[in-house]
């Protein structure tokens, strides 16, 4: 029988870890590396991560838990369908949503985070990374890929909001019954911007909805991306919320500045065959807004586990539901 993802308390089992460090053990020595001294845990309530030394530089292994474990089988099929895009897995465990990876050298954000220039190129390669993998959303999704496509959106929202307990309704953290009702009777509209999406032309694809210059790699050749977690299959313009919002925060510019823009269209580009500039811009704006919705129900996923941690993040549920309101028509 195939073993599954654990909640994040047993990860502090000592025959977790034994069997654990055993398997990473066992997937290096396949490749002729050994490990030579103690792991270095860093500790999510979503994952934990081990920085692993070896004989041939440092790798790293990570532990899903149960509501982000699809990541193992993602990071396997993307190494397969965009190659040079990620990383290759050195060992992947579906079942127990376990991923072996080998180091992937300075991230953008240790490079040239704000290096605008720099980020045209990686908003390019990452647009393509998307073109490529949207022929493969029914084997993304059969994978376990969450499916946030703007068809399925808006009946994940309704449900979302009858998740008294994920939106702390009433606390202080949560939403207020007034928030919650606005919610509500923003779901028409918010279905119908959806079925605009839908009817676009622009196929639903991989979307990594926590794109900054933390989760990209600077390689010899182009940029990799990594730390999949949070992804869907979805309209792939949604990707740009986190991305330009990181990237304002960084730069210290308005979310609205003309170089952020510019950066926009850089990413647009490559789709260009599929709509004109002005259509893509107005399908970029209202993808980000729709996204708000994808980014609470990854929270969700995330933290759907026990523990004291959770507490720590619980609050970013409501708040992405919150932030989905500053964008409500009218």
């Amino acid at each position: 029988m195939t073993a599954t993802a654990v909640p994040h308390s047993d990860w502090t089992d000592p025959q977790w870890r034994a069997d654990a460090l055993d398997w990473v053990t066992r997937a290096l020595a396949r490749t002729g590396r050994h490990v030579t001294g103690p792991a270095e845990p860093r500790v999510r309530p979503w994952s934990l991560v081990w920085r692993v030394p070896t004989d041939a530089g440092d790798v790293w292994f990570k532990a899903n838990s149960s509501g982000t474990s699809y990541e193992a089988a993602l990071l396997a099929a993307l190494a397969r369908l965009g190659p040079g895009r990620v990383l290759d897995p050195i060992a992947v465990d579906v079942g127990r949503g376990w991923s072996l990876l080998p180091h992937g050298g300075p991230t953008l954000r240790e490079v040239a985070g704000g290096d605008l220039a720099r980020w045209a190129g990686v908003l390019s390669e990452y647009a393509e990374l998307q073109r490529i993998t949207a022929a493969s959303v029914d084997e993304l999704l059969a994978l376990g890929v969450p499916d946030h496509r703007p068809e399925a959106l808006p009946a994940l929202f309704a449900e979302l909001l009858d998740d008294r307990e994920a939106l702390l309704l009433g606390s202080p953290d949560g939403l207020t019954a007034e928030t919650h009702g606005r919610l509500r009777a923003l779901l028409p509209d918010y279905a119908g911007r959806c079925r605009w999406l839908a009817e676009s032309g622009i196929p639903s694809s991989i979307q990594h909805d926590d794109l900054h210059d933390g989760n990209v790699f600077v390689a010899a050749h182009g940029h990799r991306f990594f730390d999949w977690g949070d992804a869907s299959v979805a309209h792939p313009f949604g990707s740009l919320l986190v991305t330009v919002r990181s990237i304002a925060h960084t730069t210290g510019r308005d979310q609205a500045d003309a170089a952020l823009r510019r950066l926009r269209d850089a990413y647009l580009e490559p789709w260009t065959d599929r709509c004109d500039r002005g259509t893509l811009r107005e399908l970029a704006e209202v993808a980000a807004g729709v996204t708000m919705v994808s980014r609470a129900l990854s929270w969700r996923r995330a933290l759907a586990i026990a523990g004291p941690g959770r507490a720590e993040y619980a609050a970013a549920v409501p708040g992405w539901l919150g932030e989905l309101l500053v964008v409500e028509p009218g």
